[in-house]
């Protein structure tokens, strides 16, 4: 089986659960998003982070963000990234590579659902100085966008290849 692999040592199942716990955690905080706010209602939070509802029918940091024949386009690229990393996680020994495979994953999946089932990826982590805002994110997002810096960290700095 595919997956027997996948869960041999105590370090694969634990990188499991973490998968779990995130997609969990990104999907429980969009859900009491769309629920406790209205569309662009904002709450402050902190000086520079507020908690503001919005959606996302495109890629990162809203390329393409329309809901048109687009949106098709991109839950097929992002099904296709999301399998080939499966596969890359199921044929890799390399522990830090495992565990950003299955950040970027979990990332890939919580996004994936929204698309799916909402047909938008819901953000609300908006960060700001001043007047200038950084896109709306998740915590799908943040998964993906740590997942890469580790990702990258281990390949510029430890010359560690794929």
């Amino acid at each position: 089986m595919m997956f027997g692999k996948l869960f041999k040592n105590k370090f694969n199942l634990n990188l499991f659960f973490l998968f779990l716990f995130f997609v969990t955690l990104d999907q429980i905080t969009k859900a009491l998003v769309i629920n406790f706010f209205d569309l662009y209602e904002s709450v402050s939070l902190f000086p520079i982070i507020n908690l503001t509802f919005v959606v996302n029918y495109g890629f990162a940091f809203g390329l393409l963000n329309n809901p048109s024949l687009n949106q098709i386009v991109v839950s097929i690229v992002i099904l296709l990234i999301i399998s080939y990393f499966l596969y890359l996680l199921i044929k890799t020994q390399d522990k830090v590579f495992q565990f950003t495979l299955t950040l970027i994953l979990s990332g890939a999946l919580g996004n994936f659902i929204d698309r799916i089932f909402r047909g938008f990826v819901i953000d609300f982590i908006d960060i700001y100085i001043g007047e200038y805002h950084w896109p709306a994110f998740n915590i799908a997002d943040s998964c993906i966008t740590v997942g890469f810096v580790i990702l990258m960290m281990n390949i510029l700095f430890l010359n560690k290849k794929l």
